[in-house]
């Protein structure tokens, strides 16, 4: 939860993980159960034929991680920067 206004921002989820946090981090959110929210991704996952699973990949690389401030993308963005500027 964020604390300046009291609304509950999406983070990954460190504690309850199977891979990366995401359905963990969702259902935290959300308010939902972590195996359903689990099912409903596998499901989208095989009924897409795998672009389920790219939006997973996605979503691991630009939802931060519980107690970060920045995602792994915002991460790779700011060394890009740093290195063509310097």
């Amino acid at each position: 939860m964020d604390m300046a206004n009291g609304t509950k921002t999406l983070r990954r989820s460190r504690k309850g993980r199977m891979v990366a946090g995401i359905c963990a981090g969702a259902a935290d959110s959300f308010g939902w159960d972590v195996t359903l929210v689990r099912v409903v991704v596998a499901a989208i996952a095989v009924i897409t034929g795998g672009a389920g699973a790219l939006a997973y990949l996605v979503a691991w690389a630009i939802i931060p991680e519980d107690g970060d401030k920045t995602s792994i993308a915002e991460k790779l963005i700011g060394k890009e920067q740093d290195v063509s500027s310097g």
